[in-house]
């Protein structure tokens, strides 16, 4: 099939670039990618595909206007310099943006605006209001208040998400100084080969391992990461060049530039969400049969009779992982008892849930409609 005619023009379409791009090891802005970038969007719009914007830079910026020249920040300077610099950021993308006739918005985030399902779903009712009046969301993670624990890490990773669960997209387009990615790392080793199209479930984190600029936080190694997230849920990814000209119009025609990695059949919006979020409560281990059960072609429920060990403290309504008993990930979803519940509750029959809790309630631990097979799983089923 013809490059330029195996993939549907997208509605929508997650850009997100990164911070060598937007700025120079000074801190100081890429104006020509700027306002080049803008122009590219600006055409988009105007044919009717709907962009998000997802920037890197401000901890750049920042660093730039509170330290000296060169300084390595420690990881607790990273939120201030953060703070400093976003609002620089924002006029740099500003000024690009008006110059091609278009609004931005200043969207921050944090982890939790992706777990908590509510807020979640305010912010995509916020996103959809303002690509619908012609406004370019314009988004980076609040670092000012992240913490360690709950921090996406890095922007490749908020992008999928964001192209996942917030403002769902039939494509995410990842843009570095990296033309995608090789064989081995291209600027030691001029032996190396892009790799051009990678199939869905293919493991290529191999070929990751140091190939990202000096002020990543994960380089490529984030970026296929990140893009392994989208694909699992049925979004197709792009990692390219951002230096190319044209380069983010050839991706949504379909022309075959940095690599591709094609996608799985598309989650529903529920089940999407579920797969992204990141910090499941607790662990559920099930016998065999449950495993069976889970992972066939219908997918069943998880019904109390199948746990054989609950791991960690959760209550009804949070995240938790589905394992084996070899320890294997099988899914995750929303249980329906908290885990002294469930521990009470497991290997019974469901039949015997009134009795042992002394109260009525759902018949399983975790319903289909609330869970979601691992990639791994879901491919075999």
């Amino acid at each position: 099939m013809d490059a330029e005619t195996e993939f549907a023009e997208p509605r929508r379409v997650v850009v997100k670039v990164g911070t060598r791009l937007v700025i120079d090891t000074d801190g100081e802005p890429h104006r020509d990618f700027l306002e080049r970038l803008a122009g590219e969007i600006r055409a988009l719009m105007d044919d009717g595909i709907e962009v998000v914007l997802v920037t890197s830079g401000a901890v750049g910026v920042g660093r730039r206007l509170l330290f000296e020249p060169g300084k390595r920040l420690r990881a607790r300077e990273r939120p201030s310099a953060a703070a400093a610099g976003q609002p620089v950021l924002m006029r740099y993308w500003a000024e690009a943006l008006d110059g091609v006739g278009l609004t931005p918005a200043q969207v921050l985030l944090t982890q939790d605006d992706v777990v908590n399902r509510r807020r979640c779903m305010r912010l995509r009712e916020t996103l959809e209001d303002l690509l619908g009046w012609g406004v370019l969301p314009v988004l980076n993670e609040n670092d000012s208040v992240s913490v360690e624990s709950v921090t996406f890490g890095e922007n490749d990773l908020l992008a999928a998400m964001v192209a996942v669960a917030i403002t769902p997209a039939e494509l995410l387009v990842i843009l570095s100084d990296q033309e995608g990615l090789f064989t081995a790392d291209p600027r030691t080793d001029p032996e190396s080969d892009l790799i051009c199209r990678v199939e869905p479930g293919e493991d290529v984190s191999h070929y990751a391992s140091g190939a990202g600029g000096p002020e990543s936080l994960g380089g490529m190694s984030r970026k296929i990461e990140a893009a392994r997230t989208a694909t699992d849920c049925g979004i197709r990814v792009v990692i390219a060049d951002g230096n190319a000209k044209g380069i983010v119009q050839r991706i949504v025609r379909g022309e075959q530039v940095g690599t591709c990695m094609l996608a799985r059949p598309r989650l529903p919006s529920r089940k999407a969400w579920l797969a992204v979020h990141l910090m499941p409560a607790g662990t559920v281990v099930v016998d065999d049969g449950a495993r069976r059960a889970l992972t066939q072609e219908d997918g069943a429920s998880l019904l109390p009779s199948g746990v054989v060990r609950v791991v960690g403290h959760f209550q009804p309504g949070d995240l938790v992982t589905i394992e084996d008993a070899q320890g294997r990930d099988i899914a995750r979803g929303l249980v329906n008892f908290s885990s002294d519940e469930t521990r009470t509750i497991m290997g019974e029959h469901s039949s015997r849930i009134p009795e042992l809790l002394g109260r009525e309630g759902p018949t399983e631990v975790v319903h289909r409609d609330d869970m979601v097979l691992s990639a791994n799983e879901a491919t075999q089923a």
